[in-house]
């Protein structure tokens, strides 16, 4: 898995190979998934809890414009987990 991040059991990946508009990234957690709007934050679709959601929201507004830039450069790179 093309993974990103990683912190309290959430893992963060994004995939380059065969992706399609919005830029988003992934998200699992504890067995459930979403996908995650790289603009707006919002989950495009999946099931994970609100509070999943609201952490992992927290999280990638700190790093947004890194997310953006692995997704138009196409480099994955490890990002910090959410203290």
């Amino acid at each position: 898995m093309p993974e990103v991040s990683r912190f309290y059991g959430i893992v963060i990946y994004i995939y380059f190979n065969r992706e399609h508009n919005p830029p988003h990234f992934h998200a699992t957690y504890g067995g459930k998934e979403g996908a995650f709007c790289i603009k707006t934050l919002e989950m495009l679709y999946g099931n994970l809890p609100q509070k999943a959601q609201t952490i992992i929201k927290e999280w990638a507004a700190k790093y947004q414009n890194e997310l953006m830039v692995m997704w138009n450069t196409k480099q994955r790179q490890k990002l910090q987990p959410l203290d």
